[in-house]
Order: C-alpha cells, then sequence, then structure tokens
C-alpha cells in the first residue's frame, strides 16, 4: 500500500519524503521513483553513510529523478538509536502532512505522528486489521482525529488549492498494472462511482482541526 500511495501521489506531481528505512520507507521511495516523481530522503547518519547498504541503488535512482538525500548530520556519523527521532522530526517539520501506515505502540513512527502535531502539520493514516500490533498507530491516530486514508484522492483533497492547481498529474504513470492505490477492489467503477462506494462504506471521519 505504501509504494502504490507513493507512486500515485509522486506521479501527480507531489514530492515524497521518508527516511529510506527498510519496509515503508523503501516502499514509499521506491513507489515515488516508479511513479518517475522526486522523492527525498532524510538520513539518520551523514549523506555519505548508506543505511541500510541494500538500498544503494533506489538512491541513485532517486538522484537521477531529481530527488535529493538530506542530512543535519556531519559526514561519517554511522546509524544510532538517538539519531532517528532526531531525524524523524526532520520528516514531518519539511512536509506537508504525515501519512501513517504501520506503526506499533512504541515505534519511531508514533514519534514521528507526534512531532507532525506540534509543527502543525496534517496527519493521515490508513486503518489496518486491528489483530496486527502494526495497526495500533494508525488506528489510534485516526480515532484521535487524523484523517482516513483509503486512496491518493484523500490526501490529494487536502491539499490548498493553489497547490493542486500547480501540480499537473502525469496521465503516463499508473500504479501496478495500471491501477491506483486504493482498499477497495473496484477497478471497473469510474473515480465517481468509487468515491461513492468508499463514503457509503466507511464510518464519517473526524474533522482535523490545526491547533
Amino acid at each position: 500500500m505504501a509504494e502504490r500511495l507513493a507512486c500515485d501521489l509522486a506521479a501527480r506531481g507531489l514530492i515524497i519524503f521518508s527516511g529510506l528505512a527498510r519496509g515503508v520507507d523503501t516502499a514509499a521511495h521506491r513507489g515515488a521513483t516508479n511513479g518517475k516523481g522526486k522523492t527525498v530522503a532524510v538520513f539518520e547518519t551523514g549523506v555519505d553513510v548508506m543505511y541500510p547498504k541494500e538500498n544503494s541503488r533506489l538512491a541513485e535512482q532517486m538522484l537521477a529523478l531529481g530527488g535529493a538525500l538530506i542530512s543535519e548530520f556531519p559526514l561519517e556519523t554511522f546509524a544510532a538509536p538517538q539519531n532517528f527521532p532526531i531525524r524523524n522530526r526532520i520528516i514531518s517539520g519539511i512536509s506537508f502532512g504525515v501519512l501513517v501506515l504501520e506503526a506499533a505502540e512504541y515505534s519511531g513512527t508514533r514519534i514521528t505522528a507526534r512531532c507532525a502535531l506540534e509543527q502543525n502539520r496534517e496527519v493521515f493514516a490508513v486503518p489496518g486489521n486491528v489483530t496486527n500490533k502494526n495497526s495500533w498507530g494508525p488506528n489510534t491516530l485516526i480515532k484521535q482525529g487524523a484523517k482516513l486514508v483509503a486512496t491518493w484522492e484523500d490526501v490529494w483533497e487536502d491539499l490548498p488549492a493553489g497547490v493542486r492547481l500547480a501540480l499537473t498529474p502525469d496521465p503516463g504513470a499508473e500504479s501496478l498494472a495500471g491501477q491506483t492505490a486504493s482498499l477497495f477492489e473496484e477497478p471497473s467503477l469510474s473515480r465517481t462511482k468509487r468515491r461513492s462506494i468508499r463514503c457509503s462504506r466507511l464510518m464519517k471521519p473526524c474533522t482535523w482541526t490545526r491547533s
């Protein structure tokens, strides 16, 4: 889901920020490159220290598409546990909003979401199975007022009108076999019909108010 959402949003001109870590971060960056969009990795190390090393090729692809690798840490700084929450505040602060797909109760993603609230950023979350420990974070955030995300449109419609007008969608970029990311399997329906079905299936989401 992270890869598909990132692909759909990046293809429409949004820049995807993440940490290039294993898992959701890697999927988000890969999705953005699949959509031929820009994506930026915020390192918890110096920019000359690739962590994890297996993402070196992905980092090269990001740079080739106009993305960037950034860090506030000096060169030759290696990964350390205390650096991750420091890095996370930059990811949230530099972004319009934070989208949470997975987060256990004591995960670093929870820190990122808290930073986003403190920085007056939007918080979005993809709901998950309540029996999955990694769904604790997004499900709790939705209960607290974060916007529920089922498709890229749920993020897109919260962008300022001027930003939406300025962004030019790339009609040739599609995620995974021409389908956009969605929690619902209705590829044959029009966007308007999908939206109306989605609204009827979901509970009315809480309104997220900037503090």
